[in-house]
């Protein structure tokens, strides 16, 4: 193999190995990124009514953005939001309350 050859060769196997990368890329996706919605997205989302939405707007109750007279809203804040109200059931309760006591216990000894 001349050394034309050789490098004729490296060149196609690096476009192709390029190419390959961006098509995985492309398929591929993207975690961490935002969503913004509208009102009758979140509304959507949140399963709530968009006057009940906008009652919680203005009480700063959700978090949102505004622009202009539109607003908009991260799907992420939103779910976390929901998460937020999340109940701990009596099974949650009644580990915390032993690992609190065996604490104690031990510290006291």
């Amino acid at each position: 193999m001349t050394s034309v050859n050789l490098n004729s060769f490296i060149e196609r196997v690096a476009n192709r190995t390029v190419q390959l990368l961006l098509q995985k890329h492309e398929q591929q996706p993207i975690q961490n990124q935002d969503e913004f919605l509208n009102i009758q997205q979140a509304s959507k989302l949140l399963d709530l009514s968009v006057p009940t939405l906008y009652s919680k707007v203005s009480k700063n109750e959700l978090p949102f953005m505004k622009r202009g007279n539109r607003l908009y809203f991260s799907k992420i804040e939103l779910i976390d939001y929901l998460k937020a109200g999340k109940r701990k059931s009596s099974a949650e309760i009644e580990a915390e309350a032993d690992a609190y006591l065996s604490n104690k216990k031990s510290a006291e000894l």
